[in-house]
């Protein structure tokens, strides 16, 4: 029997299974985008919340400006976060940021690539741009990762993400549409390889007048009909609390969940609704499985051997949450109903996220399932519904090679307490619980 599927106004696209690939490593990746982008032959669509200014960022933006130098009519654009392009790392000196890049590789090549900054709000801490998914001709390549080093393998270390690649037109036609009317079409939304630029202050009526337009937007595209042999994937996209279809789709998922829920989070800080649910998941006997990031390799830890920065205090903080949910549910973990996964290998970072409930729907994402993602953040993600569980064996294979880098936690009693944390740590967290900062701090990081 036929499956029709209803999404409100949203597009849904028949995808054939064969046109579904999972790429299983940060290398796999680079590769294979690097490889797309040189062989484009009508349009190469890059949105990231950054393209650094190192090794990795240089070679995916070479890559770009070759291809267009080769081919002056391929349709090119690259979108990051305003705020984030035009400042320096976290911690690190004042500088002009990526921004700065993009100008020198504009004056360099005879056809230039607009680098489009997109700012969510007016100020950075409030909300950025979150959008992933990246478009070669008619294939979307979808990944929570931005474009640097360690996203992209590019030396020892590497930041472990999930990476997507979706042969189909209609829905690389579908995202691109997006990019293009939603977003760069807009007076808040300026080139960043351009000089002159105006400044935040100045843009700071566009700037709301934007977030309100995004607020309202949505994919376009057909509703196609899906047939028993094909899978139906829709793309979704929020910003905010209100309204917003990913946050509202991530919700019904985990209510509608009936035998099992695998969701993925790489900072476990989960907004109210979504821990209510996983709660009442338990309750009525779905298998919960959380996969989440050891502290370690949390992309703001740091060593204790390495300079404090208050920033590092982040992971711990993370756990402290983890520790708390898994103490007030310690009699499920130990019925198996919940089973926390703590991914960690050598040196590197975790960086995933998604849903996987019943083994049918998949929501492949960049949303973080927090409480910032949640209300400041625009976000989208590919929800991929697989009744006939075409992809099963691929979706399987993914996460065993997740799992090959996870320890299943047994007891609440396993993960470290603030009295067992290096002292300046401690010192940081005593005064950000003393004084409520921690309340805010789980709102927007």
């Amino acid at each position: 029997m036929p499956i029709r599927h209803l999404f409100g106004s949203t597009p849904t696209f028949a995808i054939e299974p064969d046109q579904f690939h999972v790429l299983q490593s940060a290398l796999s990746f680079r590769e294979y985008l690097l490889e797309a982008i040189r062989n484009a032959t009508t349009r190469i669509y890059l949105v990231a919340l950054y393209l650094e200014d190192d090794e990795a960022g240089r070679e995916v933006l070479t890559a770009a400006y070759e291809a267009k130098q080769r081919n002056p009519k391929l349709d090119i654009a690259i979108c990051v976060d305003w705020h984030r392009a035009q400042r320096g790392l976290i911690g690190a000196e004042k500088a002009a940021g990526n921004a700065a890049m993009y100008q020198e590789f504009a004056e360099k090549y005879e056809y230039d690539i607009p680098v489009y900054g997109v700012p969510v709000r007016n100020r950075e801490v409030f909300g950025v741009l979150h959008l992933k998914g990246f478009v070669v001709d008619d294939t979307v390549i979808y990944s929570g990762a931005s474009l640097n080093n360690v996203y992209l393998h590019y030396q020892d270390r590497y930041r472990f993400d999930r990476y997507h690649v979706i042969q189909h037109a209609a829905l690389a036609d579908s995202m691109v549409g997006f990019i293009r009317n939603e977003m760069i079409r807009h007076p808040a939304v300026n080139n960043l390889a351009q000089t002159g630029l105006p400044t935040t202050k100045e843009l700071k009526s566009v700037i709301r007048q934007f977030r309100i337009s995004l607020g309202r937007s949505s994919y376009g595209g057909e509703k196609q009909f899906v047939g028993d042999q094909q899978v139906a994937v829709t793309p979704l996209v929020g910003v905010g609390k209100r309204f917003n279809a990913l946050n509202q789709k991530i919700t019904t998922l985990l209510a509608e969940a009936k035998q099992e829920i695998v969701l993925c989070t790489p900072y476990f800080n989960l907004p109210k609704v979504v821990l209510r649910e996983v709660k009442r998941a338990i309750k009525r006997s779905v298998k919960v499985h959380v996969v989440v990031g050891d502290k370690t390799a949390n992309d703001f830890y740091i060593a204790p051997d390495q300079p404090f920065k208050a920033i590092g205090g982040l992971p711990y903080l993370y756990e402290m949450n983890l520790r708390k949910f898994a103490r007030a549910n310690e009699s499920h973990i130990a019925s198996g109903e919940l089973s926390i996964h703590l991914w960690k290998h050598d040196n590197h970072s975790y960086h995933l996220k998604g849903l996987w409930v019943d083994r049918r729907t998949m929501l492949l994402t960049g949303n973080n399932v927090n409480p910032r993602a949640w209300a400041l953040d625009l976000e989208n993600g590919l929800l991929v519904d697989d009744p006939q569980q075409h992809l099963l064996a691929k979706f399987t294979a993914e996460f065993d090679n997740i799992h090959q880098h996870t320890q299943r936690i047994t007891s609440y009693s396993e993960l470290e307490t603030i009295h067992d944390y290096p002292d300046k740590i401690q010192r940081l967290l005593k005064k950000v619980i003393r004084t409520r900062a921690d309340r805010l701090l789980k709102r927007i990081l």
